[in-house]
């Protein structure tokens, strides 16, 4: 996932959560609707200036955007990350050679065990 798009992700929530439309938004921050909302989309890479005028008119500190932002990262990468298995590996277990008694002659047979190894 890239930064760009967490940014727009986190803009898009906290822009609904405060019922503030996208024109609206773009209009506090005096940023064309269009561009706006290629951020939200994470289409576009908005430049400093820019993340401070939407974080203005949203009435969010940057350190808060950036800490949104760093929980929301933190979560996706958790959600991507392989599970890491445990795997048994097996041995084999070769006993000595055993008698076996079939007939007046006696046999040499080897037996094979196999165990997991955790």
């Amino acid at each position: 996932m890239l930064l760009r798009q967490v940014i727009g992700n986190v803009f898009r929530r906290l822009r609904r959560e405060r019922g503030i439309t996208l024109r609206e938004l773009a209009e506090l921050a005096q940023v064309s609707v269009p561009y706006l909302s290629e951020i939200e989309r994470g289409r576009k890479e908005p430049s400093s200036e820019i993340l401070a005028a939407i974080c203005r008119a949203l009435d969010l500190e940057l350190t808060d955007l950036l800490a949104e932002v760093q929980f929301d990262l933190t979560t996706a990468v958790r959600a991507t990350l392989p599970v890491r298995l445990q795997t048994a590996s097996i041995r084999v277990a070769e006993p000595a050679p055993r008698r076996v008694a079939s007939s007046p002659q006696s046999y040499s047979t080897s037996a094979q065990a196999f165990a997991l190894v955790a």
